[in-house]
């Protein structure tokens, strides 16, 4: 009886070690995603800075956003300046658009060429705040 016991004893310590060691684990998970949930894209000759900073984009991107080439630049390009100009509206109205959703004006020229990746991000940026915010700032959103 004394053996079993013992046995019992050592095996729930060596089990309540391993799942403590697995919570650290998902712990350590759980702050490098808080960490990557800022997405920074410059370009130094054609000055300009992509931030995007808003918990849970970049889990979304990776886990329910449309794959890397899915969509022609053109599309991209199409759709952002639609979304951007109906989000620069709603920035200079902060009493009719909440301006804690709409806090700065972005600076979106279609006759500069930002590439591929960078029109991909934004696109996707608006996506994602539509569908999370409950917004809609032109034509059909995808629900993703």
């Amino acid at each position: 009886m004394k053996k079993c016991i013992s046995i019992l004893v050592v095996l729930a310590t060596i089990i309540a070690c391993s799942t403590a060691s697995q919570n650290i684990a998902n712990n350590d998970n759980a702050s490098n995603k808080k960490q990557s949930d800022t997405i920074r894209i410059a370009n130094d000759s054609l000055e300009y800075e992509v931030i995007i900073i808003d918990n849970g984009f970049n889990y979304w991107l990776a886990s329910r956003a449309f794959p890397r080439n899915y969509h022609s630049l053109s599309f991209l390009e199409n759709k952002n300046q639609q979304y951007v100009t109906e989000w620069n509206i709603r920035v200079l109205q902060p009493n009719r658009y909440d301006p804690n959703l709409y806090e700065m004006r972005i600076d979106y020229q279609p006759q500069i060429h930002y590439g591929y990746e960078v029109n991909y991000l934004i696109y996707n940026y608006m996506i994602y705040f539509q569908n999370t915010y409950k917004q809609k700032l032109a034509g059909y959103v995808p629900v993703r």
